[in-house]
């Protein structure tokens, strides 16, 4: 499955994560910098790089040149991108406060920093790999596969996938911060994922009643979406290309229309939630810091 690859192929990194905050920091401003040149020196990264070229030169390789008409095709190369950018930060950045969490407790002990000046050091250290993988991933893929062949589309794809990216990384440090057990950590944020790809719209459309909530909490639902109205806006010029009433056609590409396309929820409501998660995910982790036990921390 697309998804247990995604994390077989994260699970390799996890022995070579480190931490931001080496014994000789003094201070918040130093905590920073060490952070961001960690992050940036780190030899997992040098995997994480392969990994992201890798994937988005199969992925344009895949869906080269893919004909706008091809509505499938084209849906399954969009949810492609939600489930990679959804799995990958989010799977990477459940790691950072686990780890680290008893050298933190140390330095936190001495009076070395606050507490937010941990956690912003810590979100701030890990931005530019996190902005500069979806970046190069997409301008591969994007023109490989011959999606809509506009600037004001790509740079729109990319803000929304950049929002995406965070808003996942977002998820990862809030189970990190509350769980902090690096391998219960893990399992918690493989099915919380796997939850949100089942849901995000492209598998099932008729979601039981019982499970239809999970969607609306799923961050690959509201992507998925954004991604599609990108493309095809409500699908009036597609409908209208291949001659789909939407009242009474039954071919499979008009249903496509009809079910991925044309009942889609509104951009500003999607925008509006993923904004809001992406607030409130950093929140619940900052939260999840503050109530943790100094006896959790330093427990052997």
């Amino acid at each position: 499955m697309l998804l247990e690859a995604i994390l077989q192929l994260k699970s390799t990194e996890i022995a070579a994560i480190q931490s931001p905050f080496p014994r000789g920091s003094t201070s918040s401003e130093f905590s920073s910098k060490e952070a961001s040149r960690n992050e940036n020196t780190n030899p997992s990264h040098t995997l994480r790089v392969f990994q992201v070229i890798t994937a988005a030169i199969l992925a344009g390789l895949m869906w080269w040149h893919s004909d706008f008409l091809d509505i499938q095709d084209r849906l399954g190369l969009l949810f492609f991108i939600s489930i990679f950018w959804g799995v990958f930060p989010s799977f990477n950045s459940v790691f950072a406060f686990p780890q680290e969490r008893a050298i933190f407790m140390k330095e936190r002990a001495s009076g070395m920093y606050t507490l937010s000046s941990y956690f912003m050091a810590r979100i701030v250290g890990d931005l530019p790999m996190e902005l500069i993988l979806p970046t190069i991933f997409l301008t591969l893929t994007y023109w490989m596969a011959g999606l809509k062949p506009t600037l004001d589309a790509f740079l729109l794809t990319l803000l929304l996938l950049l929002c995406y990216v965070l808003v996942s990384q977002g998820l990862g440090l809030f189970l990190g911060a509350a769980i902090m057990d690096a391998k219960q950590a893990s399992t918690v944020v493989t099915i919380t994922m796997l939850a949100f790809v089942l849901t995000g719209g492209f598998y099932v459309h008729k979601v039981p009643s019982c499970m239809a909530w999970i969607k609306y909490t799923s961050t690959t639902f509201y992507s998925y979406r954004l991604l599609i109205n990108v493309q095809y806006g409500e699908g009036e010029k597609l409908s209208s290309l291949l001659g789909c009433d939407r009242s009474s056609s039954s071919s499979a590409s008009c249903k496509f229309i009809e079910e991925d396309i044309g009942r889609q929820i509104s951009p500003l409501v999607s925008v509006g939630v993923l904004l809001l998660m992406f607030v409130g995910y950093r929140l619940l982790a900052y939260l999840a810091l503050r109530r943790i036990k100094l006896e959790y921390f330093c427990r052997s």
